[in-house]
């Protein structure tokens, strides 16, 4: 059986891959099956394929390390676990990348960088240019300063978090199940796999029922969660055993492997909902006839040669409407100046930003991508 040919289309995923399989169920890091994966990602990095790469392992290998026989409850405990195994997390990826010459980039996350719109801006640039850069970056959550995060231990959110950061096609989500069944199958030896479900099926939830492995404190539900919230951004999801021959190599040949979740969504139906959803903005930003026409004909970005006024006070990263000259709101998005720089390079071509400011973080005030029309 084929999956189709989404993930044969994609050129850009993002791979969350589980702690047990990481830490061969908790004994230590498992470098063997690390390398298996690196190899396969430079198989695909071959095929002009981007890989994100999300890594759990930290607080297992940690507590390996630190010798102690059961995960802690005690906060300050699994913090200190995470800090320790980090240090083996990253040295494990690198030294499996190194005989291919492919660098690898360490980037610790919370839930907190990629819901303040500034540092989701920054680590949205900073991913761009290591991807660019021909980079596989790794991200974990950052273990040793989060709080309720650490205790859900949910890195398949942070999975389909980091998809839709980077605008990524496809969510492969390895773990150490084969993928969904309609039940459990723990539970219910009848219980039938699924090899293909909509990602807003109403009864998914219902489905992926039941705790993860003793290692991880994820299971089926946070993955079924993840594949709906990487749907919102237009990427399919695939849940599948990171044990399987190969695995990341056959999905990309069309092979039916785990549980793929589709998407009916469009990525950029998705953030232009998101945007028009928000009831206030933190500025606004006047226009020209120009760039107006732009704007509303030509679903261009906007750049602040066509800007003439802004309002308000505003940062890089938060949500400002765009005006014509008559004061009707004809779009809205994330701004890429505050309004303190912004104020400094109005009517100037992309090309003078840096003359002005020193610095250009961005050609565009706001991009498209980044903007929804009314």
């Amino acid at each position: 059986m084929k999956t189709g040919n989404e993930l044969q289309r994609a050129k850009r995923i993002v791979v969350k891959v589980g702690s047990s399989l990481v830490t061969a169920g908790g004994r230590g890091i498992d470098q063997k099956a690390i390398e298996r994966w690196a190899a396969q990602i430079v198989e695909l990095k071959a095929q002009g394929v981007q890989v994100v790469w999300v890594s759990s392992g930290a607080i297992a290998e940690g507590i390996k390390r630190l010798g102690w026989t059961a995960r802690p409850t005690a906060l300050n405990e699994l913090q200190a676990a995470a800090a320790v195994g980090q240090m083996g997390i990253a040295q494990a990826y690198e030294n499996a990348f190194r005989p291919y010459g492919v660098h690898t980039a360490q980037i610790l996350l919370t839930h907190d960088d990629l819901s303040n719109r500034t540092r989701y801006l920054n680590a949205r640039s900073t991913l761009n240019t290591l991807l660019a850069k021909g980079i596989v970056p790794v991200i974990n959550e950052n273990d040793t300063v989060t709080t309720d995060e650490i205790k859900l231990g949910d890195n398949d959110t942070l999975g389909a978090l980091a998809a839709n950061l980077v605008d990524a096609d496809a969510l492969l989500i390895l773990t150490d199940q084969d993928g969904l069944y309609d039940s459990d199958p723990r539970k219910n030896p009848q219980a039938e796999f699924i090899s293909r479900i909509e990602a807003d099926h109403p009864d998914l939830e219902r489905m992926a029922g039941g705790a993860g492995s003793g290692v991880g404190t994820g299971g089926m539900y946070t993955k079924v969660r993840a594949a709906k919230r990487a749907a919102l951004g237009g990427a399919v999801t695939v849940v599948a055993s990171g044990s399987e021959e190969n695995v990341l190599l056959r999905l990309f040949q069309g092979e039916s492997v785990g549980t793929l979740f589709t998407s009916s969504h469009s990525r950029v139906a998705a953030r232009k909902q998101w945007l028009l959803g928000h009831v206030q903005t933190a500025g606004r930003v006047v226009v020209d006839a120009g760039a107006e026409k732009a704007l509303t004909e030509g679903r261009r970005s906007l750049l602040p040669v066509g800007c003439t006024a802004c309002e308000g006070h505003f940062r890089r990263g938060e949500l400002v409407a765009v005006v014509g000259a008559d004061g009707n709101e004809i779009a809205r998005g994330l701004v890429n100046y505050g309004s303190g720089e912004l104020v400094r390079i109005l009517r100037t071509p992309s090309e003078g930003i840096a003359g002005k400011l020193g610095y250009a973080l961005e050609d565009e005030v706001i991009h498209r991508d980044n903007m929804a029309h009314w």
